[in-house]
């Protein structure tokens, strides 16, 4: 079994160690079980090499990395909105379009944050109910982990054959007790901070993780700043990674020794 746990300051850091550990020449598959990224500051990264990453992407016929951020949390339209219950409301009326585009017919993470498909109530925003927990929180006694968002969903599991889903969004609402992307905690700290502990059940680090590291920074940022927090670390626990894409070319990015190839 490889499995590695990395600890940097931001997203590209992050990214770049995380894919250095997975190509090793004893780990000829590329890939690892159970790794853990943990980024510092989870809202910077480098715009350089971000643009030379999407630049070899795109050119294989990927998204962007800035479509997969979105896809986690949908910078340009919170920053039109009033707060949380506005997003939601906004994004839910949306939501059927977003579903027609390629690749949504399942919905997307952030649609799955704000119109969770509960099986015995409405759909619940899910974000708004941690903003407001966390809000209430910091006027009293602070709960250090009470503030959970699921993301897969009975079907999910049923068709991965792999997951259980404990925590059920709606229902299980007291503060203490008890799809790649299958969950999100968060967790307060006594300084006033608000951290990340994310779920995936498998993760390809060319295709996504570099997006995803982005969309969740940016989620954690605004959950942080609507309930008058600090943002803290994002650490990003996958059960199954594995160091996708074009190796040859990668190579020269994750080395620090030149540009991509062309």
């Amino acid at each position: 079994m490889h499995t590695f746990t990395v600890t940097e300051r931001d997203v590209t850091q992050a990214w770049v160690a995380a894919c250095n550990k997975l190509d090793r020449k004893d780990n000829p598959d590329r890939t690892g079980l159970h790794t853990v990224v943990r980024i510092a500051d989870p809202t910077s990264d480098d715009p350089v090499f971000r643009a030379e990453l999407d630049r070899l992407r795109t050119a294989r016929g990927l998204w962007p990395l800035e479509t997969v951020a979105s896809t986690l949390f949908p910078t340009a339209l919170a920053a039109r909105c009033a707060g949380p219950d506005d997003l939601a409301k906004r994004y839910r009326q949306m939501y059927p379009v977003i579903k027609r585009y390629p690749g949504n017919h399942r919905g997307t993470y952030f649609g799955r944050l704000v119109s969770y498909p509960a099986a015995s109530k409405s759909d619940v925003d899910q974000l708004g109910t941690v903003i407001s927990r966390l809000r209430a929180q910091t006027a009293g006694t602070k709960i250090a982990a009470a503030y959970e968002i699921d993301v897969a969903t009975a079907t999910d599991a049923e068709e991965a054959g792999a997951d259980l889903l404990v925590h059920t969004a709606g229902k299980d609402n007291s503060y203490i007790g008890f799809p790649c992307l299958s969950h999100i905690s968060l967790q307060l700290d006594r300084d006033r901070r608000v951290h990340a502990a994310v779920l995936y059940r498998s993760h390809f680090m060319f295709e996504r993780a570099y997006g995803n590291y982005l969309g969740l920074g940016r989620l954690l940022a605004y959950v942080a700043r609507q309930a008058e927090l600090a943002c803290g670390t994002l650490t990003v626990v996958a059960g199954h990674a594995r160091l996708d894409g074009p190796i040859t070319q990668l190579r020269p990015l994750l080395t620090g020794t030149g540009r991509l190839a062309a």
